[in-house]
C-alpha cells in the first residue's frame, strides 16, 4: 500500500472520529484540521457513505451522523470522563508537542465512544476549563469533581462562602466555569445573592452542595464572557 493511500486511510478514519465526536462539523474545519482541499473532504465523505457509514448533511451546516447511529459500548462514567478531560487540560500545559498529540488523539477516541449527552458534556467540560500557570501542587479542597458534575449538568449549587476578611455568606450559584490559578481553583457563577456573575475560591467554599434544581445555560463561551467581564470584581 503506498504512502498516499495509507495517509488517505488515516484521515478518513480520522473524519469519522471526528464526526463521532462532534454533533456537527464543517467540510472547510475538516479540510483546515487535516491540510487538504475541501474537494478531498468531499470524496473522503462520499467514501464513507459507501462504506455504509449513515452522513447527513444539513444545508449551510454541515455533515453529522445519523441519530441512533451505533457506536462502540461506553467504557467511561461521565465522572471518569470529566477526570480525563481535566487532565487533558494539564497536558496542554506540557512542552512536548508528540504528548500533547497523542494525549489529545486519545481523548478524541474516549469522547467518541461516549453516549451523545456524555460526549456534549464532556465536551462542554473542555470548553469551561482552563488552567493559569501551574505552581506546586497542593490539596486545598476537594469538590472539584462535584462542581464538575453540577456544571456539565446545570445543576445549582449552594454552600457557605468566606472571603477575604472571612465574612461568611451562604451563596446559591450557577456554576459557568472552572479556572486554575496559582494560589486555587476557582468556580466562576452566577451567584443569586450579587445577581452577577462572581469568581469562588474553593478553598474558601464549606458545606457545598448540589441541588437537584437545574437553571438555564447560559448561551456564551469563555472567551465571551472573559471579554465581557473582564476586570469585573
Amino acid at each position: 500500500m503506498s504512502e498516499k493511500e495509507t495517509n488517505k486511510i488515516s484521515r478518513i478514519t480520522a473524519i469519522l472520529l471526528q464526526l463521532q465526536t462532534k454533533r456537527i462539523i464543517t467540510a472547510t474545519f475538516l479540510a483546515e484540521k487535516f491540510e487538504v482541499s475541501v474537494r478531498t473532504i468531499y470524496r473522503d465523505i462520499r467514501t464513507l457513505e459507501q462504506a455504509g457509514v449513515p452522513v447527513t448533511t444539513e444545508d449551510g451546516k454541515g455533515y453529522s451522523l445519523m441519530v441512533g447511529y451505533k457506536i462502540p459500548p461506553v467504557m467511561f462514567s461521565e465522572r471518569q470522563a470529566n477526570a480525563l478531560i481535566l487532565a487533558e487540560q494539564l497536558v496542554l500545559k506540557n512542552k512536548d508537542a508528540s504528548l500533547i498529540k497523542d494525549y489529545s488523539e486519545a481523548i478524541e477516541k474516549i469522547k467518541a465512544v461516549l453516549k451523545q449527552p456524555d460526549r456534549d458534556r464532556a465536551n462542554l467540560l473542555s470548553e469551561r476549563t482552563t488552567f493559569g500557570k501551574l505552581a506546586k501542587f497542593e490539596r486545598t479542597s476537594s469538590i472539584l469533581s462535584e462542581l464538575q458534575h453540577a456544571l456539565t449538568n446545570f445543576y445549582l449549587v449552594k454552600f457557605k462562602y468566606a472571603n477575604a476578611q472571612n465574612d461568611k455568606t451562604h451563596r446559591t450559584v450557577e456554576p459557568f466555569a472552572l479556572i486554575n490559578t496559582l494560589e486555587s481553583w476557582l468556580l466562576v457563577a452566577y451567584c443569586h445573592l450579587r445577581k452577577d456573575f462572581r469568581f469562588f475560591r474553593l478553598d474558601r467554599m464549606t458545606d457545598t452542595d448540589v441541588l437537584n434544581q437545574r437553571f438555564k445555560a447560559h448561551k456564551m463561551t469563555l472567551q465571551e464572557f472573559f471579554v465581557k467581564y473582564h476586570g469585573h470584581q
